[in-house]
């Protein structure tokens, strides 16, 4: 066995039993993008930064990640569609098989930290057969120093693998790609799919199941970032509604842009090092801050060139609508050193309303509140996973429900603790379509956006008069500086009111039908919260 790099002073690999082959340990990102580009995994664009082609998968694929079902996950795991329990014994099996790929092959190898309060740290080794994958991990999760990584003792193996293919009927997975988690064990595997998500949603659930569950920590699928003053902000929503664009605000400073934990003591911190931005029409213009990250040590995923140029063509989504950047965090030039944050005093829902029915912005009461969080409604965007070309309804719960092992109620509860003790505004902001249903309406001004969330941040919203919608009750502003106010209430937007009526109730009985498989947990508030209408027969 070759190793180059920084490595420990035990013999893992050995101990692993992969005793043949090169490993390079912790290489630099320069080092791995020269690879990359010189074994033709890559090629080099104008901006600096790489740019690969996953392969068969450039989104997720929630109907092969797995868990393994053993006494430690048992009881304490919500098995469902999203937590589809694994063999042990099988897994096993799949594990030495990998190991077994691995010997004999150039591959690379990442010492790296989740979780930016220290007191929560996890230590994570991830052993990639590609360099640019190795460097996704450098980007995404938190450095360690360069004097802690001799010693640097591994919790978490991830073993990534894009091109062993697992066998179906031998191996108990549902095809040859395949992503399981093993808590007892500590152990990921991620095989045939070259899709990097894959790597960071793994640890972001085993983050959701150790923290709230041994930590009392609040795992959360949101974006955060701060005021000049403190004031911490949390955007929550499924990837696509914003959560990376609008936590990038030049006038905040940003803390992370996907994973945060929410502590007993109040404190909110990153899970991650990185951001990992959809770039899907991308322009200086609409989102500096992302475009500028793009730059040396970023990757980006599943692009188009404009024709005979490595320029990117960001409006291009041949390949897929989820073209994607990670970068780390470093290259936003305004950021929370280290990523962490005071008790929020904003909490902001995202949602990507696909029928044109919900507000720009609204605001919460706390049983509003909980049930939203609870029932998770937006649209799944193109791209985001494999399959889906257009937005399509989807009730995810605590807007991430393909990455919470517990129960929705174990992190609903928690939130709405938190939300009480900190007494903070909850908002509801429609990111999606205006003027009707995808298709006939107009996406939401990102510029817009950006308007009436700043008002809610710096208290403008608070002199305003609100009034209610008729159908989902929530409070909707009926003014806001460099808003159109004719926009705040999205039924003044449609030419044909009666089809907005009918649309709203259509979407408020899908939202009570939803629920229904909640509403044992749920106390008289949350109930309360509900839309005003019955779920037809």
């Amino acid at each position: 066995m070759q190793e180059t790099g920084i490595k420990p002073l035990t013999p893992f690999l050995k101990n692993l039993g992969i005793l043949e082959g090169t490993a390079h340990w912790n290489l630099s990102p320069e080092e791995l993008a020269t690879i990359a580009v010189r074994n033709g995994q890559a090629t080099l664009a104008t901006s600096g930064a790489i740019a690969v082609d996953t392969g068969e998968f450039t989104g997720r694929s929630p109907k092969d990640k797995f868990t393994v079902k053993d006494e430690t996950t048992e009881n304490s795991v919500w098995w469902n569609n999203f937590n589809i329990p694994f063999d042990a014994g099988k897994f096993d099996g799949l594990y030495r098989k990998m190991i077994q790929y691995f010997s004999g092959k150039e591959f690379f190898v990442r010492d790296a930290l989740a979780c930016a309060d220290p007191r929560y740290a996890i230590k994570i080794r991830v052993i990639n057969e590609y360099p640019w994958s190795n460097q996704f991990a450098y980007n995404m999760f938190l450095r360690p120093k360069q004097e802690d990584l001799a010693t640097f003792e591994p919790e978490w193996l991830i073993l990534n693998a894009p091109g062993f293919r697992a066998n179906p009927e031998v191996d108990g997975t549902r095809q040859h790609n395949f992503s399981i988690i093993d808590f007892k064990r500590k152990i990921i595997l991620v095989g045939g799919s070259g899709y990097t998500g894959e790597i960071k949603k793994g640890i972001f659930t085993v983050l959701n199941y150790v923290l709230p569950h041994q930590r009392n920590v609040l795992s959360m699928h949101c974006s955060a970032n701060a005021g000049e003053q403190g004031d911490t902000a949390l955007f929550f929503g499924l990837s696509g509604t914003g959560k990376t664009t609008l936590s990038a605000d030049p006038n905040r400073k940003l803390i992370g842009d996907d994973e945060h934990g929410w502590t007993e003591d109040n404190v909110i911190f990153n899970f991650e090092g990185g951001c990992y931005a959809k770039c899907i029409d991308l322009t200086e213009e609409k989102e500096p801050d992302i475009f500028r990250a793009i730059k040396p040590g970023a990757i980006l995923e599943n692009i188009v060139y404009k024709k005979g140029t490595n320029e990117v063509d960001f409006a291009d989504g041949s390949r897929t609508e989820n073209t994607r950047v990670s970068y780390p965090i470093e290259h936003i030039h305004n950021i929370a050193v280290p990523s962490i944050g005071k008790n929020p005093k904003n909490i902001f829902f995202l949602t990507c309303d696909a029928y044109g029915v919900l507000p720009p912005i609204s605001k919460l009461t706390p049983g509003q509140a909980a049930f939203h969080f609870i029932s998770g409604y937006t649209a799944k965007v193109a791209g985001t996973e494999a399959g889906v070309t257009e937005p399509t309804m989807t009730f995810s719960a605590c807007f991430g429900a393909p990455f919470m092992p517990l129960h929705p109620t174990k992190y609903a509860e928690m939130l709405s603790r938190k939300m009480r003790e900190a007494n903070v505004n909850v908002w509801l902001v429609n990111t999606g379509w205006s003027g009707g249903a995808y298709g006939v309406g107009k996406r939401m001004s990102l510029k817009y956006t950006r308007a009436l969330i700043t008002a809610a941040l710096n208290g403008a919203l608070d002199k305003v008069k609100f009034v209610n919608h008729d159908v989902f009750g929530v409070a909707m502003p009926t003014a806001c500086e460099n808003v159109p106010s004719e926009i705040l209430d999205p039924r003044n937007t449609w030419n044909d009111k009666n089809a907005y009526d009918e649309k709203a109730t259509f979407l408020a009985n899908a939202f009570n039908k939803n629920f229904e498989k909640f509403a044992s947990f749920a106390n008289d508030e949350i109930l309360a919260g509900a839309p005003r209408t019955k779920v037809s027969a």
